[in-house]
């Protein structure tokens, strides 16, 4: 069973993951939104992770906890069960650094998806039609092949390495008063909580989530893990439950300041600004974040606001939606 660490620990874990990351990522750009200023009457910037490599934060976890294995562990390789950026991340950590990845993904899986971890050296085997399944598959599959089993956010190596995006907000801007981030798991936010709270101690971390699928966030009103159902959400990179015990919850507990809730009319509406002001469409966990600022009865206009725009690996489903738009 993982160890949570202390937020101080994690804190400079994740100052030593943004140096060593800085080789192998994109130190991606911090944008003024415009349209979203107007809408919602603050001054707003966007860190925009959906340039990163792969299209998602998720390679620089992977690629954070790749970089901690030994060269015996990196020789047996690695897994993960993962049909979305997790597994395109790990993909392409392992061939950036010569470790072989097997991701596991549920029947029924795109063939968009599967195509995109192919090309970015991955390779994939297909397990059961629920994704609690496989990637129960996937840890068994590690253990009898002495692979390491790479979870997506349950791993202090990948917490600190998606918190170099709080390092990087650091360098890149004064102060922010508000960061909106997404959550499923809560590894980004934990990790980027642990970095910003050093040198912004005053910051308000803003836990986002869907209404349909918001585990974690009822999670942290209750006070324990919770085992809760998700429904079909626009957020597909958010969406599922949590593992019992996860090092997240308490991290989360921490860093966390409050937590919006947002419908599915909301996402897209936030996701039309969002391409107005990024000229291409993102994907919906972002849109998340966007319609949270936009929600925020306790934002003030004066407040310099700050959205993680973690991905742009966009589904066929919300394309066709979103033409509508």
């Amino acid at each position: 069973m993982t160890t949570t660490p202390t937020l101080e620990a994690l804190t400079a874990k994740a100052a030593e993951a943004d140096r060593l990351l800085q080789r192998h990522i994109v130190e991606t750009p911090l944008r003024r939104a415009f349209a979203l200023g107007r809408a919602g009457g603050s001054k707003v910037w966007l860190k925009c992770e959906h340039l990163q490599h792969t299209g998602s934060f998720k390679v620089r976890g992977a690629t954070h906890k790749l970089l901690q294995l030994s060269a015996e562990e990196r020789a047996a390789g690695v897994t993960a069960a993962s049909s979305g950026n997790h597994g395109l991340g790990l993909a392409h950590a392992g061939l950036r650094l010569n470790v072989r990845s097997t991701i596991f993904v549920p029947e029924g899986c795109s063939e968009r998806k599967i195509l995109r971890i192919h090309e970015s050296g991955g390779v994939t085997k297909t397990h059961g039609t629920d994704c609690a399944h496989t990637e129960a598959y996937a840890r068994e599959f590690a253990s009898e092949h002495g692979a390491t089993y790479i979870s997506p956010y349950n791993d202090v190596d990948v917490i600190a390495g998606q918190g170099s995006v709080g390092r990087e907000l650091t360098r890149q801007t004064r102060p922010l008063d508000i960061v909106y981030v997404a959550v499923g798991g809560g590894g980004l936010i934990a990790g980027i909580g642990a970095a910003l709270r050093e040198d912004w101690p005053d910051v308000d971390i803003v836990a986002c989530s869907p209404s349909k699928s918001a585990v974690m966030l009822h999670s942290l009103e209750a006070g324990e893990v919770l085992d809760l159902p998700s429904g079909d959400t626009w957020s597909d990179g958010t969406a599922g439950g949590l593992e019992p015990g996860t090092v997240t919850f308490e991290l989360c507990q921490q860093v966390v300041s409050r937590s919006i809730m947002v419908s599915e009319d909301a996402i897209l509406e936030a996701l039309t600004l969002l391409r107005e002001d990024l000229g291409q469409l993102v994907e919906g966990a972002a849109g998340v974040a966007a319609a949270a600022y936009l929600a925020d009865g306790e934002r003030q206009q004066s407040d310099r606001v700050g959205l993680i725009i973690c991905g742009g690996n966009v589904s066929a489903a919300l394309e066709e939606e979103m033409a509508k738009h």
